[in-house]
């Protein structure tokens, strides 16, 4: 009896050893194929190109307020808002009366002041010439002649510059266009009273068939353009693109913008582009030397920094970067990376310092 009881109970244990023991190798298994592996990829340098959009605004490629230098009335104004006008034109006549008083008063005291240096000038060289005979006149004669001559001469010449600084003065009075333009305000009527204390100038005038397209470019960015590049730029008013080079740049950063001015020359040849209009900048941001450039999510960006997860030798290592350049799903970014360096593809802060990376 006690054989028939015993065997039941051994085929019993030994069934529940290898139920447990398959049971181990199962979740054994399927611990294995859970365990997740991390996506890795080598770092690689590209040159990364890409476009900005900015607003930009254009104005005349040089544009002047005129305002009147003496006290005068106007007295002919031969221009109007839109007149077209060439270098050197006459655009306004003024009036001031004291001012033709003191310029007949200056002509007179030059003419005064030219006979008697004429005169004083002949008297000296009339007794220099006679002083070659000896005895016939005294040093004394000569030198008092000679210096009422020098002091005559003094006398016209003061007489010339006051002349010369009344007749300028009159030709403050005739307002004439510094370039080639057109007038783009006009602030006075025919019997205005002007002068250096007015407000509002008198004429505004601007280039036209030249404009300034002026951008200002944020301090990121500022690495990546350079005098020539070409750019295309759209006005809201047009449905056509037009096309600019950039021509100067300000090589310093505005202080409350913290961006650099970068302008284009732009030949309004249709007329159809006006100064003032708000134009849409796209700018290419072609980088000189190849950088590095990862997927975003290689990226993590956290409270202690940016940084990358490089692996080494199975173990992962924390790498701060800076971040450059955004296009579609890749950034460019700058720290101490080596092309070739395995880096994580899908980064996280869950990833610290050290922890095994199974590939």
């Amino acid at each position: 009896m006690k054989t028939k009881i015993l065997q039941p109970t051994a085929l019993f244990f030994a069934a529940l050893f290898f139920l447990n023991s398959c049971n181990s190798k199962k979740e054994e298994v399927v611990t294995a194929a859970i365990e997740p592996k991390t996506e890795t990829f080598l770092l690689e340098k590209e040159k990364l190109t890409t476009e900005l959009r900015l607003p930009a605004e254009l104005t005349g490629f040089q544009q002047v307020d005129l305002y009147a230098k003496v006290s005068s009335f106007v007295k002919t104004l031969k221009v109007d808002i839109g007149s077209k006008v060439t270098k050197g034109q006459l655009l306004i006549v003024l009036e001031a009366p004291e001012i033709s008083s003191q310029l007949a008063a200056a002509e007179s005291r030059l003419k005064s002041m030219e006979a008697i240096y004429a005169t004083s000038k002949s008297t000296y060289n009339r007794l220099y010439e006679t002083s070659k005979v000896e005895g016939t006149i005294s040093k004394n004669d000569l030198e008092m002649a000679s210096g009422k001559k020098n002091s005559d001469y003094a006398q016209y010449q003061a007489a010339i510059a006051a002349h010369k600084e009344v007749k300028i003065m009159r030709s403050y009075l005739e307002i004439r266009a510094p370039f080639d333009g057109v007038v783009a305000a006009r602030n006075v009527n025919l019997g205005t009273f002007v002068g250096p204390t007015s407000s509002s100038p008198l004429l505004t005038i601007q280039q036209q068939n030249k404009l300034r397209l002026a951008v200002s470019v944020p301090e990121l960015y500022t690495g990546y353009l350079h005098n020539g590049d070409e750019m295309s730029f759209n006005v809201k008013s047009l449905p056509e693109t037009f096309k600019a080079t950039i021509t100067r740049m300000s090589g310093a950063l505005d202080l409350k913008l913290r961006s650099e001015r970068v302008e284009m020359d732009v030949h309004n040849t249709k007329g159809n582009l006006l100064p003032g209009m708000v134009a849409e900048v796209l700018l290419p941001l072609n980088a000189k030397d190849s950088t590095f450039v990862v997927p975003k999510s290689a990226l993590v960006s956290s409270a202690e920094g940016m940084f990358v997860i490089k692996v080494v030798n199975h173990k992962a290592t924390r790498v701060d970067v800076k971040k450059g350049r955004e296009i579609e799903d890749k950034i460019e970014i700058f720290g101490d990376l080596n092309p070739k360096d395995k880096l994580v593809k899908i980064a996280s802060e869950e990833i610290k310092e050290g922890d095994v990376v199974n590939e």
